[in-house]
């Protein structure tokens, strides 16, 4: 375990291997913890980064800024922070979003990108997630902070320790693991990083992407809607895209052999 201090909050991260470096974004309401055998496999050749977003994970929640455009900031503040020059990015769902922002606005610092399972347009969320993106929620949970422990506590833990087994093979291992990850989650994080991936609409954006970009989306996917390859693939020109027929939206946990062969094949071929 590793902590980086910024002005925004501890930022907390998990490093391992030798060689070149690769960073790994999770996505909305996960952590690093999703990358666990990906860090163990990936780190036989790299050296892997995986960090927790402020307010998400082992990182603190003193910022008053959980949006993915100040996650983008956080990506950047990291690599300049850890002597991090260039290096690919694989980012799951809000954090492929993130991945494709930070290739964007800093293209110079990024090599080749991975997204997986991650909206370009933030309407192909499923329905839950477009209603806790209200812009309403974050502030009711900022007034009346002990209403969002009611909801998150008697409510939504619950729910989403029976609705992992519709999202994964092994449902019981990520209610587990979603269930840590919301222990500490505060209103903040969870409603204003949601709010601002609903907004966000990357194809125009895509278009000014050089270096290559790895679309990697499961047909069963639930939560993001699997046609988000099309658009990926349409709007980035140097973009692939890996289909994974057996795969909802959690590839590295659903065919996790095939899924770090098809990263390691990118990240050295692609």
């Amino acid at each position: 375990m590793a902590i980086l201090v910024t002005e925004q909050g501890v930022v907390h991260y998990e490093a391992y291997g030798r060689g070149r470096p690769i960073l790994l974004l999770h996505g909305w309401l996960g952590s690093w913890a999703l990358w666990r055998s990906t860090i163990a496999e990936l780190g036989k050749e790299f050296r892997t980064y995986a960090l927790d977003f402020w307010g998400f994970g082992e990182s603190g929640a003193q910022s008053a800024n959980f949006s993915v455009d100040n996650f983008v900031l956080l990506v950047n503040e990291f690599m300049e922070r850890l002597g991090i020059v260039k290096a690919p990015l694989v980012g799951h769902s809000m954090g492929g979003s993130v991945s494709l922002g930070v290739a964007i606005r800093y293209p110079h610092k990024v090599v080749k990108v991975i997204v997986v399972g991650s909206p370009i347009v933030g309407s192909s969320l499923c329905q839950p997630l477009r209603l806790a993106a209200f812009d309403g929620w974050l502030h009711l949970s900022e007034s009346a902070p002990f209403l969002f422990g009611a909801f998150m506590n008697g409510l939504l833990r619950p729910s989403l320790r029976v609705y992992a087994h519709f999202l994964a093979k092994d449902g019981r291992a990520l209610a587990n693991m979603m269930d840590a990850d919301l222990a500490g989650l505060t209103g903040g994080p969870f409603f204003e990083s949601i709010s601002t991936l609903r907004r966000i609409d990357l194809r125009d954006r895509l278009r000014e992407l050089k270096m290559p970009v790895l679309g990697v989306y499961g047909k069963k996917d639930r939560i993001v809607q699997p046609s988000q390859s099309q658009v990926l693939r349409q709007y980035a020109a140097h973009s692939q895209i890996a289909w994974f027929e057996d795969s909802g939206h959690f590839p590295m946990l659903d065919e996790t052999p095939r899924f770090h062969q098809t990263v390691r094949d990118f990240l050295n071929h692609g």
